[in-house]
């Protein structure tokens, strides 16, 4: 169990993807994402989200994202935020993302 606090410490954020590209040296089939956080500025991040999203979709939808954890090093490439999703049945990832347009950058809680 966590705590309240320990939960607050996480910064989830809304932000608009602005880029995809694929990402060949990865392990597993991904793409590289930019994405603007608002105030918290444009982040990189690898996502292995390449089964049920063509790169041509992902150019302005909305997701959510772990915008405070130390950049994490994949292959050559720098991972500055955690894009959040859930697992379906056979392990791919399907985007956690905002039922309406919201303003990037803002809270999840």
């Amino acid at each position: 169990m966590i705590s309240w606090d320990d939960f607050e410490k996480i910064e989830i954020r809304s932000g608009t993807i602005l880029e995809v590209t694929d990402f060949p040296k990865a392990k597993k089939p991904a793409y590289q994402l930019k994405i603007d956080f608002g105030t918290f500025g444009i982040k990189q991040s690898s996502a292995q989200i390449t089964q049920h999203y063509p790169k041509e979709v992902l150019v302005g939808q909305q997701v959510v994202a772990v915008v405070n954890f130390p950049p994490k090093q994949i292959a050559n490439f720098f991972s500055e935020c955690l894009v959040l999703g859930v697992y379906d049945t056979e392990g791919n990832v399907i985007l956690l993302q905002p039922e309406r347009s919201v303003e990037n950058g803002q809270r999840i809680g």
